[in-house]
């Protein structure tokens, strides 16, 4: 069996791991990019690969180009300007892209990508770091059926599902929706372990019930040790998270929602970034209340 040649593009806290069990995939040859090139050989050293020196070298010789970088413009880089993926992949090959950004830009790569002829998939992966490093995400998808069944089996290994949820940019909108959910279970559970100290209970002990219960959530059972233990030197950072949030208010804007939560919860994390917590874990709202 012919082996399938396809690049990752973005080797940062999620695409790094991702590419690795990528590799790992015995009918896969993989080719990565990484605007640091230091990340990019310290993957090859560790998995098996190639390094490319720009994405539209990566994207050569191709089906299938996955990408994973920061937000709207580091995505237009390595994929529209002149040294982007777009500019060497060929006809009937596919571009599957696992950046969290905005459903505008989607929808602008699926039309690019048409005019081509190459497949496109918006495809915003949920689960974090962990989820990453463990082959277990979630993966939200838009864009044609195809082109879907195509990315699925290889997105196989990184994920425990995925589901094709409408056209191009119906993953970013998804994906918009799954951070609206957690701003506001992050800060609930915040309060209500706030409430529990004040009130002098076994925070611990309490959990342990209520998780058991309609209170529970991921964010319950994976996060509220290390909140009463003050830690957020992890996880998912608060300056992601408001890049995140960002995208969704303007978005709600766009479609007439209204997310007075959402926007609070923003600004809550606003103050965080203000007592130098850019980096800590989301769970770190719990920090602007004890």
């Amino acid at each position: 069996m012919n082996k399938i040649n396809v690049a990752f593009i973005g080797l940062g806290v999620m695409g790094y791991p991702m590419a690795g069990h990528l590799s790992k995939n015995e009918n896969l040859n993989v080719t990565v990019y990484n605007r640091t090139s230091s990340k990019a050989e310290k993957w090859v050293e560790e998995y098996q690969g190639q390094v490319a020196s720009t994405p539209k070298e990566a994207a050569k010789d191709v089906e299938i180009v996955f990408v994973c970088v920061g937000n709207d413009n580091d995505l237009r880089e390595v994929t529209l300007l002149d040294n982007g993926v777009l500019n060497s992949m060929k006809q009937g090959t596919l571009l599957v892209d696992h950046t969290t950004a905005s459903a505008d830009i989607a929808r602008e790569l699926n039309l690019k990508c048409g005019e081509n002829k190459i497949g496109f998939i918006d495809a915003p992966v949920s689960g974090g770091e962990a989820g990453a490093i463990n082959g277990a995400l979630t993966i939200m998808c838009g864009g044609k059926k195809a082109d879907f069944e195509k990315a699925k089996d290889v997105m196989q290994a990184y994920s425990r599902y995925s589901k094709l949820l409408g056209e191009a940019g119906s993953g970013q909108l998804a994906k918009m929706m799954n951070q609206i959910c957690i701003a506001g279970v992050v800060q609930g559970l915040s309060e209500a372990l706030q409430f529990g100290l004040n009130a002098g209970m076994d925070c611990e002990a309490v959990v342990e019930v209520i998780s058991k219960g309609a209170a529970g959530s991921w964010q319950m059972e994976n996060r509220h040790k290390t909140m009463l233990n003050d830690q957020y030197e992890h996880g998912f950072a608060v300056d992601w998270m408001r890049k995140d949030l960002d995208i969704a208010l303007n978005e709600a804007k766009k479609n007439g929602s209204t997310l007075p939560l959402t926007s609070l919860v923003d600004q809550f994390y606003a103050d965080i970034q203000k007592m130098g917590g850019n980096r800590w874990d989301t769970s770190s709202l719990l920090k602007r209340l004890v």
